[in-house]
């Protein structure tokens, strides 16, 4: 059971949980359906009607192989409060440079607050370098728990893009 709501109903704690936990777990799934896990950070625009989400990151072979194969990953955030967010998403990589340098802002400024870290220190030739690879983040669904909810037998609160048009049941 869960309950479907709008995004603006779960923002506030989902900045919260995303702000205390900034690690998530993303998880693709290469062309044999075998899925493969990383710990990383990733930055998200919360505050528009849906959320986007951005992940600076290098563009391995691996990463690169599951996203040809299957264009989605998914960002599970856990801590020990058992306060979780997951965010099932599109993930494609962006060339643009306006974007790259928006995301490369983003972790700077911490997105939301408190994810988020100076990227230099990993990509010192900065948003512009070459090395510097950057993956939009379109999601389609978000699903909150917090463990106080959990203990109470409260439903996880669930975001679905209406673009999506998918059934209560997914």
């Amino acid at each position: 059971m869960s309950r479907a709501v709008a995004f603006d109903v779960m923002r506030e704690d989902v900045k919260a949980v995303l702000g205390r936990i900034n690690y998530a777990t993303m998880t693709t799934v290469d062309g044999r359906l075998r899925p493969r896990s990383r710990v990383l950070i990733a930055v998200w625009e919360l505050d528009g009607p849906q959320p986007i989400g951005w992940l600076g990151t290098f563009r391995t072979p691996v990463k690169t192989a599951h996203l040809a194969a299957h264009p989605y990953a998914t960002f599970s955030y856990w801590d020990q409060r058992q306060d979780t967010v997951s965010f099932d998403t599109g993930a494609a990589w962006t060339d643009d440079p306006a974007e790259r340098r928006h995301a490369w802002r983003l972790y700077e400024q911490g997105s939301p607050a408190g994810v988020g870290y100076p990227p230099a220190r990993f990509w010192p030739d900065g948003p512009d370098g070459a090395a510097w690879q950057v993956l939009k983040l379109q999601p389609y669904r978000v699903q909150l728990l917090l463990g106080r909810e959990l203990a109470s037998g409260v439903p996880p609160r669930i975001w679905r893009s209406p673009a999506e048009g998918v059934t209560a049941a997914l």
